[in-house]
């Protein structure tokens, strides 16, 4: 479980929203993993009780230092230039998320004794925010690097974090992922947490099915949890990569993969 920060941060007098802070030049980043042919496909098309709103399969480079724009401004944004939740590492799309070969690529390492992580949001219909109930699903791996997480989770608009919070994939990259509901009035109290289920350095494919009645994860086509306590208030999506409680290893570097994306609404 970890708490979404809010969409921007006060430094002296000037409030730093997400891609509005400077960053450093870029550094190179060895390249991702491809994603071939027979893998998982990205669907396309709604499903039963759902209309796909949403789908980023990344067919655009994009080096780093480049993202979001221009190949995917107003498709993307996340937390640039502030702590991230330990407050160990710096969130920054510009120095850590490139595209290359159809993925999406998380380099997450220390630069300079500072620790680098990103939060990448889809931008579901060009905003920030703004949906209530809906379906997300990604597809994903990680190398096992020490010392850091995902915690890809749906944050409440409002920042008020009674109003829920719902996490998958969550879990140190170098051991095992679960998915976690937080208990709607009760902040930090677990409705539902999953034990293990699996590691992160195989792809697979995470879905969190969120509708009023209850919230369902499903890993790879298969449930694996699902909680009747159902957050009822406008939430966004974050693919919220960033340290593990803590500062880890400075000589820890790796790579967390995304193949695909998409996103649908009810109906």
């Amino acid at each position: 479980m970890a708490a979404a920060l809010v969409a921007g941060v006060v430094v002296g007098s000037t409030v730093l929203a997400p891609q509005d802070a400077p960053a450093p030049a870029p550094t190179t980043s060895p390249a991702p993993t491809t994603a071939t042919d027979a893998d998982t496909p990205m669907p396309v098309g709604d499903l039963p009780g759902w209309r796909q709103v949403y789908v980023e399969d990344f067919s655009q480079d994009a080096a780093l230092g480049s993202f979001p724009g221009p190949a995917y401004e107003g498709r993307w944004t996340g937390y640039e230039g502030f702590p991230d939740t330990s407050e160990a590492g710096l969130y920054s799309n510009t120095r850590v998320v490139s595209v290359q070969d159809g993925v999406m690529d998380l380099h997450l390492r220390t630069e300079n004794g500072q620790p680098l992580v990103a939060a990448p949001i889809p931008l579901v219909h060009g905003r920030w925010g703004g949906q209530l109930y809906g379906r997300f699903e990604v597809r994903f791996r990680a190398d096992p690097v020490h010392g850091y997480k995902t915690a890809w989770l749906l944050w409440p608009d409002s920042d008020d974090w009674a109003e829920g919070e719902i996490d998958f994939p969550e879990g140190p990259l170098s051991a095992e992922m679960y998915a976690a509901n937080l208990l709607v009035g009760s902040p930090g109290v677990f409705d539902v947490k999953t034990d293990g289920l699996a590691t992160f350095d195989e792809w697979h494919v995470a879905t969190i099915e969120w509708t009023p009645d209850a919230v369902t994860f499903l890993l790879d086509g298969e449930e694996v949890g699902r909680s009747t306590s159902s957050p009822s208030t406008p939430m966004h999506w974050v693919l919220q990569t960033e340290t593990d409680h803590g500062t880890p290893p400075a000589d820890e570097e790796g790579h967390v993969e995304i193949d695909w994306v998409t996103v649908y609404e009810m109906g």
